[in-house]
């Protein structure tokens, strides 16, 4: 935007507090230029603590770990739930954005962080455009429609700008969208993750207390591998398995009605068993729910009345009903 100017400076974490002072006359020198908005974000490659032993046995614990104060709830959210998937392709992000949907149509307060740093797509299947401001340049103010309150690295970036940042810049990146964002009062907060276990997701539930994870995947086999891979990581984060979401499980076709199983079928049923975890919807690959989300009115807005936005809805009330939402 015109007159905005964003940057990150990166220091030695050891001269943080003096730095501090550079920062704030970068920001009045910027602002004398004529630039109307002015965010400096500071990051700092400090001596990190060793990260949980993910090839150890299932405590999640590692040796020398963080002597922190651990997992710290955001003010005014009542609940934290990701959604996350093992490999990307498998509709997280569009399940995301259609279960925030369905829970601010049952009546709940309801925040969505998308935190798939390298792939950001809330914004556009919320249909939000414009981007957040920082009245006061520490907090900013998040953007909202279909009742759904939204932060995405998205909204801060061109649409056809890469993210190349490394792991400290995507933790500092995520610590502020968790902390720094004016949430405001929610019941729940959904956390896009990105696919993988990487990261984002070890910062998200080392810093935030995270109630819940949602594991969605593709009923084909190499999705399954890798969603087990995605299970495992939460299991040592100690982080607990809501369900799983069986996405794009059958394809009816629109001309004849004949019911194809493109990706297989029943793979997560057999893996929800296995694991104990509940099956928490079988969702099928439909045209309307893609070109809905594509649009920005996802379907549980723009068709509410259909058979597809009834499973996200009957899937929100669920969660309302267990206390998970």
């Amino acid at each position: 935007d015109e007159g905005v100017v964003r940057f990150v400076l990166e220091i030695d974490p050891a001269r943080a507090k003096a730095m501090e002072t550079a920062r704030a006359e970068a920001e009045t020198k910027i602002k004398a230029l004529g630039a109307t908005s002015v965010s400096i974000v500071m990051t700092a490659h400090a001596a990190a603590p060793p990260p949980p032993d993910l090839k150890g046995g299932g405590h999640g614990h590692a040796h020398g770990a963080a002597k922190a104060t651990g997992p710290e709830k955001i003010p005014g959210v009542d609940r934290i739930i990701a959604i996350a998937s093992g490999k990307g392709g498998v509709g997280k992000s569009t399940v995301a954005a259609n279960l925030a949907t369905a829970l601010a149509a049952e009546g709940r307060r309801v925040g969505l962080l998308d935190a798939d740093v390298y792939g950001p797509s809330q914004h556009r299947m919320l249909g939000i455009t414009g981007r957040p401001a920082s009245p006061d340049g520490k907090t900013i103010l998040p953007l909202r429609n279909h009742g759904v309150t939204l932060m995405s690295l998205g909204l801060m970036t061109q649409e056809d700008e890469a993210v190349v940042w490394r792991g400290p810049m995507l933790m500092g990146a995520l610590q502020q969208m968790l902390f720094q964002v004016q949430w405001g009062a929610l019941d729940i907060l959904i956390v896009d993750l990105p696919p993988g276990t990487g990261d984002v997701q070890m910062t998200l539930t080392q810093k935030a207390q995270v109630d819940g994870a949602i594991i969605v995947s593709t009923p084909q086999d190499i999705a399954l591998l890798d969603a087990r891979k995605g299970i495992d990581m939460f299991n040592k984060m100690n982080t607990p398995i809501i369900g799983l979401i069986e996405n794009m499980s059958t394809h009816i076709c629109s001309n004849c009605g004949h019911i194809e199983h493109i990706f297989g079928h029943g793979g997560v049923t057999k893996e929800a068993k296995k694991l104990g975890a509940p099956l928490l919807a079988e969702i099928p690959l439909h045209i309307d729910i893609r070109t809905t989300s594509d649009g920005g009115a996802p379907i549980v807005v723009s068709r509410s009345n259909s058979e597809q936005a009834e499973i996200f809805r009957t899937l929100a009330r669920h969660l309302i009903a267990t206390g998970q939402a």
